[in-house]
């Protein structure tokens, strides 16, 4: 697409749209805007880093490669003739809302739920304990990852508790045992490869609260971590002895699953000098111990009731941890000049709601419209009811269309902000590839912000190489 969103010829004005975060549920909603034929448009994908694919870069673990493949997919989107990609561009911070809206018609809002919950226990401050959203920046190759805060906490890491059962905490505890030879392929920068490689880790310890039949997981990952090279995965027998857990299995095929696959790491035993991966249920972590940085965690044993939920029995006991990670759910923040509740804009069917009335040429989709909730291609279906809201107020005509004529990269770029477009997001990719080449990977992930755009620099002056000590410094 040209740098200006505006299709050639001499056909009817297209309906000027902006797609707010360029992660799968952007994307998403920019290929349906983009598919329909029955109202010409012109789509800005903006996000606030310079690369696009949020979660698909950023948050599946990079041992999952054929996940992360998903990218090679939503890049048709990016092609597309109607869809322009932004990045480097902050709404609320380059630009407000307000702003954005004077030159578009719509507004569609995907930029995610990145922020993390907590535990909300006593010592949950202490160095050493992390949210999973930061040990998952860091080993994707976050920008804004806290490179120095998490490195110092792996570096210490013997003995690691993670608490929550999901996806997401399984990567995190996979990620730590894994061995330096199933890790060289992946996309991690060479630092995270690095401190991985050198980490002490002996001994994982994730925590349920609730029982097996409750965990969030899906059977896939949890048959992973049966596959490590040098880990072995642990579960007490007794934590699959509820009879309840055996009902819930009879009429869930997904919990019959998770459970057969539990049942074998049960028979599982220790063996020296291999690190454990030990799946505790029944585990609610209720204080977080040490004086100067996490020494251990207090635990007290839990029952569910009929209803799912946990009830504390008093009974206690310790697991020391040099490294806790919270993995307990995902919670979105807001934008300067966008109605939060509870962690998710309220909407109608995808329609803004500001308080209570819908909004005019606002829109929602994504995490952010229903919370940290389903897989990558829950989004798709997400994203087209929103669309489909859109293009009925448009052809009621509800958006107040007309807009600023100016074009919105040239009024970022008058004010200063370096929009990223698409032909400089393509100098990343090959950047990445090219560094990869060196080390004998598909491709290396470029981690800082400064690396990202001094690809797209040196890719507009031929014959200036970019600098790889700035695409991957390491003190």
């Amino acid at each position: 697409m040209p740098d200006v969103a505006q299709p050639s010829g001499t056909g009817p004005r297209p309906l000027r749209v902006a797609v707010v975060g360029a992660g799968p549920a952007g994307i998403y909603a920019a290929e349906a805007l983009a598919a329909q034929d029955d109202v010409p448009v012109a789509v800005d994908l903006i996000d606030r880093l310079p690369t696009p694919f949020g979660l698909v870069r950023h948050g599946i673990a990079p041992d999952h490669r054929k996940m992360r493949a998903l990218r090679e997919t939503l890049h048709h989107t990016l092609d597309h003739e109607r869809v322009r990609f932004v990045g480097n561009v902050e709404v609320g911070l380059d630009l407000s809302i307000a702003e954005l809206r004077r030159h578009v018609d719509a507004v569609v809002y995907t930029y995610g739920a990145a922020g993390d919950r907590a535990l909300g226990v006593p010592g949950e401050e202490l160095p050493g304990s992390l949210a999973a959203t930061d040990v998952v920046a860091w080993y994707c190759g976050h920008p804004d990852a806290d490179r120095a805060r998490v490195e110092e906490a792996v570096a210490r890491a013997r003995d690691v508790v993670v608490v929550g059962v999901g996806n997401v905490a399984l990567d995190v505890a996979r990620v730590l045992v894994r061995s330096p030879a199933e890790l060289d392929p992946t996309e991690m920068p060479q630092h995270v490869l690095d401190a991985l490689a050198a980490a002490p880790v002996e001994r994982v310890t994730v925590l349920g609260r609730r029982g097996p039949a409750q965990a969030t997981f899906t059977t896939q990952e949890l048959r992973e971590l049966g596959h490590l090279a040098d880990a072995t995965v642990l579960v007490d027998p007794a934590d699959l002895t509820d009879p309840g857990d055996d009902a819930l299995a009879a009429g869930d095929r997904h919990v019959a699953r998770n459970l057969a696959v539990l049942h074998e790491y049960a028979a599982h035993t220790a063996e020296p000098g291999r690190p454990v991966v030990r799946l505790r249920f029944h585990a609610r972590p209720v204080r977080l111990l040490g004086t100067d940085r996490v020494t251990g965690v207090e635990v007290e044993r839990t029952t569910v009731d009929a209803d799912g939920r946990a009830t504390g029995t008093g009974e206690l006991d310790v697991v020391p941890a040099d490294l806790v990670v919270r993995s307990v759910g995902y919670r979105g923040h807001p934008l300067p000049g966008l109605p939060l509740d509870g962690g998710t804009v309220p909407h109608r069917a995808g329609r803004v709601l500001r308080e209570g009335e819908i909004s005019p040429g606002e829109y929602v989709a994504g995490w952010i419209k229903r919370g940290p909730t389903g897989v990558v291609g829950t989004n798709k279906h997400d994203a087209r009811e929103t669309v489909a809201s859109l293009l009925a107020d448009a052809a009621t005509e509800r958006l107040h269309t007309g807009g600023d004529p100016d074009d919105l990269v040239r009024a970022l770029q008058a004010r200063g902000a370096q929009p990223v477009l698409l032909a400089d997001w393509r100098a990343i990719d090959a950047a990445e590839v090219a560094l990869g080449a060196t080390r004998g990977r598909d491709r290396t992930t470029l981690h800082e912000r400064a690396a990202l755009l001094a690809a797209v620099r040196a890719a507009a002056v031929p014959g200036v190489a970019l600098d790889r000590g700035t695409a991957d410094s390491t003190p």
